[in-house]
């Protein structure tokens, strides 16, 4: 009786929130005495599989459907249960991702499984159940929840969980079949575009984060936030109403009714911190607000606050960037 672990590549790299899903399902395999098998889904290449060994994977199962490199909800479903029934998973780990998200909930319904979203910590066990912790309401609050089917699921919460590296350790990759048929692609999207931000960074994905608002005045001025973000290797994101006049794309909104983030560092250039953009980044570990406006709210919510016009402290905090770097 494995635990099943779900990992998520892209460009043949594993993820970085992967990586901390094996981390984490590698530990609660050690607590109930069994072994942590991974499966994978997307382009993934056989070395940074096998690499997985470093994180506490015993084996990786890997299925070279061409079809599979993009998301496609009922195929990754069927080919997970696959992977879950041959290696009579009773645990199975997944990231708190937009994939982790829409998979968990069919995976839960198909296998007949207890699910918990948003977990931030291992699970204390008891018996047959697990009792997990979760972030709740936008990450102001946290809940206790107790999964007592025979079968659970567990989404990890990204950064909630350090990923473990025990250099030189490897597992095998084993090639896997879910012996997919045409009807499983039946909702595979048309057009699949994946833009990565500035440096080369998803931004759900992203350690940091460089985000701006309204106070950057138009989109002209955008290369002061890509400039910084380029000096720090992280994301560019922004707030709604900047996406909504089109100043920048909808995939870089970020906050509520956009992409929620919970990165190492999240600056905010020229955002005010209404609740609404605060509940989707309020889980990130440190918070830089930079902001000519003394009261603005976001200063709140901050971690470090520098009050100035973003105009004069961007290019000079970009320059103190590249010149430790």
């Amino acid at each position: 009786m494995s635990v099943l672990v779900v990992v998520e590549c892209d460009k043949g790299e594993v993820k970085k929130s992967s990586l901390e899903v094996a981390s984490y399902g590698a530990q609660v395999a050690q607590m109930l005495g069994t072994t942590a098998t991974a499966v994978a889904v997307g382009e993934a290449s056989e070395a940074n599989l096998a690499s997985l060994g470093e994180q506490g994977i015993s084996k990786v199962l890997y299925d070279a459907e061409p079809r599979l490199k993009d998301f496609v909800n009922g195929a990754y479903t069927k080919l997970i249960a696959a992977a879950a029934e041959q290696e009579q998973a009773k645990v199975i780990v997944l990231a708190n991702s937009n994939i982790g998200a829409a998979v968990g909930s069919r995976l839960a319904i198909r296998l007949k499984a207890s699910l918990a979203t948003n977990v931030v910590e291992l699970p204390q066990v008891n018996g047959g159940s697990f009792t997990v912790k979760r972030g709740a309401f936008s990450g102001k609050a946290f809940a206790d929840v107790v999964l007592s089917g025979e079968r659970k699921i567990i989404a990890v919460k990204k950064n909630s969980i350090e990923a473990q590296h025990n250099a030189g350790q490897s597992a095998p990759v084993q090639a896997f079949s879910a012996s997919l048929a045409d009807a499983d692609f039946a909702d595979a999207p048309k057009q699949v575009i994946m833009q990565d931000q500035a440096g080369g960074v998803l931004l759900p994905e992203a350690d940091r984060v460089v985000s701006g608002g309204r106070g950057m005045k138009g989109p002209e001025n955008w290369h002061l936030i890509e400039d910084l973000a380029q000096a720090l290797g992280a994301a560019t994101a922004c707030s709604k109403p900047v996406s909504d006049v089109d100043w920048r794309p909808h995939h870089e909104h970020v906050g509520q009714t956009g992409i929620t983030v919970s990165p190492n560092l999240y600056i905010a250039c020229g955002i005010s911190g209404a609740i609404q953009h605060l509940a989707g980044v309020n889980s990130s570990k440190v918070i830089v607000v930079i902001n000519k406006d003394p009261e603005a709210p976001f200063f709140k919510a901050a971690d470090y606050g520098i009050v100035g016009d973003v105009f004069d402290v961007l290019p000079k905090l970009t320059q103190a960037v590249k010149e430790l770097g």
